[in-house]
């Protein structure tokens, strides 16, 4: 599903220049649940954009669905992430003034798909939050944001969710919660990529990749 092989990315010129990954390798099969974990500066969050096709390496091959990105054009780019990525962010990245049926419907939207309606309501419906797609973002508490955000990442069916820091901006019972969301969409036949600085939330999955100044040093998979 996912082949990365020696990516760099580069980030400034000559003598100030730094790579902020470092020759990275490593693949992702379907249905993995895997966690990015390193400390801030690791390189973690430039590999999650790269994976999640928001910025491109300077050199290396990545490889989605059989497609080689660095080929693509930011057309082809928008279609790769409409069709097979769904996104969730610590800040939630929600629209304020809209509802969070209206904000679950957007990707929909984009992809130019019907019963926007019918199929955001089912997805509200999947996180438990089927009576909230009324409500504005500010009238949601913390971790209903973060489950209209996940209704909004899988509401177009993408085969892989990536998490930058899912759990960042919640308490550690509502963070679970989450968690456990994620596993369940998991086990349902999702591939799950989370990017966080927090053990015990790598800990819940199934594989930890550990990063540190832009090389991976530790790939581990629970037997």
């Amino acid at each position: 599903m996912i082949k990365a092989e020696n990516l760099i990315k580069t980030y400034g010129f000559a003598e100030n220049k730094i790579n902020a990954l470092d020759d990275v390798s490593f693949d992702v099969n379907e249905k993995e649940m895997v966690a990015i974990i390193g400390t801030s500066g690791s390189g973690k969050s430039t590999l999650m954009n790269i994976i999640g096709c928001l910025d491109k390496q300077t050199s290396g091959k990545y490889i989605l669905q059989g497609n080689d990105v660095s080929k693509l054009s930011q057309d082809q780019l928008s279609g790769i992430r409409n069709k097979f990525l769904g996104f969730i962010f610590q800040s939630f990245n929600l629209l304020p003034r809209s509802t969070a049926l209206e904000n679950v419907e957007l990707p929909l939207l984009y992809a130019g798909r019907k019963n926007t309606r019918k199929d955001a309501l089912a997805a509200l419906e999947s996180v438990g939050l089927g009576d909230r797609f009324h409500h504005l973002p500010n009238q949601l508490s913390g971790g209903q944001k973060q489950r209209v955000a996940i209704a909004r990442a899988i509401v177009t069916n993408p085969s892989i969710v990536l998490g930058d820091e899912p759990t960042g901006a919640l308490d550690t019972k509502t963070g679970d919660e989450i968690i456990n969301i994620l596993k369940s969409l998991n086990e349902a036949g999702r591939t799950i990529i989370l990017v966080t600085h927090d053990l015990n939330i790598a800990n819940k999955c199934k594989r930890q990749i550990h990063m540190s100044d832009g090389k991976i040093i530790k790939d581990v998979i629970e037997k």
